[in-house]
């Protein structure tokens, strides 16, 4: 069974940075592609950054030169370092897999973790 642990979440000045971890069980993450979402209140859910199993990631224009995605395929974990964060980056984060290459869709994933909250103070 595949399951998706977040961790990490929390709240935080602007400016300020966190990192969110995502630890997979049930599978190895290195054969899967891998997401990051986040949804805040009264919003739909958005893609922020993804990742694919040869490495390569996309992310949404709003997170660019802010936030790092990366794997680290020992500890079958994944991460998002988010850095210079803003109060409208306050939202719900979400890790997710598929087998198949989603991108920033997530109608394209599969597998979904319980989400992180994350709060941006200014």
């Amino acid at each position: 069974q595949v399951q998706l642990v977040e961790s990490g979440g929390g709240s935080v000045q602007a400016g300020g940075s966190l990192r969110l971890s995502c630890t997979a069980f049930g599978y190895a993450s290195s054969t899967y592609y891998m997401g990051w979402f986040r949804q805040a209140p009264g919003k739909e859910r958005e893609g922020v950054a993804a990742i694919a199993s040869d490495g390569i990631t996309t992310y949404a224009g709003f997170v660019k030169g802010r936030f790092t995605i990366s794997q680290d395929y020992a500890k079958n974990t994944l991460y998002l370092q988010m850095n210079s964060l803003k109060p409208e980056d306050t939202a719900m984060y979400y890790c997710a897999a598929d087998w198949n290459w989603g991108g920033l869709a997530p109608d394209l994933y599969r597998y979904w973790g319980q989400g992180a909250q994350v709060t941006v103070s200014s």
